[in-house]
């Protein structure tokens, strides 16, 4: 059995075809999906996914790109849904530099920009800081989102080292970074990018890290594997991409699915 750690099914992309997404999840071997909160409102809307189906559990957060559109006592809010018994996790949170980073080199950064990023960065934090206290409280793991942003993440992660665990989802660094988060108790997942042509780093990394160390997910409706690319992810797609990292790696996908899988009940307590 295989499970996709990463979905995004309350997107728009899967309005309209839901159950025959699901479906094709199941006759894929998918048995169970984590649909991902990016909002208070998304989160709510993957609550009322996972009560609808068995399949679907429910991960409720503010991405950081969100951090700067929450409003009034958010937190709250936060702390309602994760009451639910559907619910497993805290994320998508975490720290997305991107943008800023692509500035940088531009005239643009100067000036106004400058501010504006800088004002971006701190309501960043300020967001992330709440769901992780919000997360240690509740005793809940988290989903991070991190881009461009690896020192900051790593630094506000490290003095809740022993109070809660950390999943980096579509993770694409170096066997080196991997390592510097297992050393802090978390663990990683990779998307549908390990197939792709010029992935070589995270290739690497998928080859070499130690089984029990990470989870499979499409962040779906994005990065669809090969030879999807270019296409609508969807859950099905996670198993193409446990068939190619279990040939990095040399086992049967039956073998890796089985890990991957013991890996995600493990992180978040999965119900009973």
């Amino acid at each position: 059995m295989l499970i996709d750690t990463h979905a995004h099914l309350d997107f728009p992309e899967f309005a309209a075809d839901l159950e025959a997404i699901l479906e094709r999840a199941s006759a894929a071997g998918v048995k169970q999906i984590l649909s991902i909160g990016t909002s208070v409102e998304s989160s709510r809307r993957a609550v009322e996914l996972a009560e609808k189906n068995q399949a679907i559990f429910a991960v409720v957060g503010v991405h950081p790109s969100a951090a700067g559109e929450v409003e009034g006592d958010y937190l709250g809010e936060l702390r309602e849904l994760v009451k639910h018994p559907r619910v497993v996790g805290i994320g998508e949170t975490g720290l997305d530099y991107h943008r800023m980073r692509s500035r940088m080199s531009g005239e643009e950064q100067a000036g106004e920009w400058a501010e504006k990023d800088r004002a971006d960065g701190v309501q960043q934090a300020k967001v992330f800081q709440a769901q992780l206290e919000l997360a240690a409280e509740v005793g809940l793991n988290v989903v991070i989102h991190e881009r461009d942003a690896w020192e900051d993440t790593v630094a506000m992660l490290r003095p809740y080292s022993g109070r809660l665990r950390a999943v980096f989802h579509c993770f694409g660094k170096s066997p080196a970074h991997a390592e510097e988060i297992f050393r802090l108790g978390h663990v990683v997942s990779f998307t549908g990018i390990v197939t792709f042509k010029n992935a070589q780093i995270v290739q690497e990394t998928a080859k070499v890290i130690p089984a029990l160390s990470f989870m499979v997910e499409t962040d779906c409706p994005y990065l669809a594997p090969v030879p999807y690319r270019g296409k609508r992810a969807e859950p099905e797609h996670v198993r193409t991409t446990a068939e190619w990292i279990a040939r990095l790696r040399g086992v049967t996908v039956e073998e890796l699915a089985a890990e991957t899988s013991a890996t995600a009940r493990d992180f978040f307590r999965w119900p009973a």
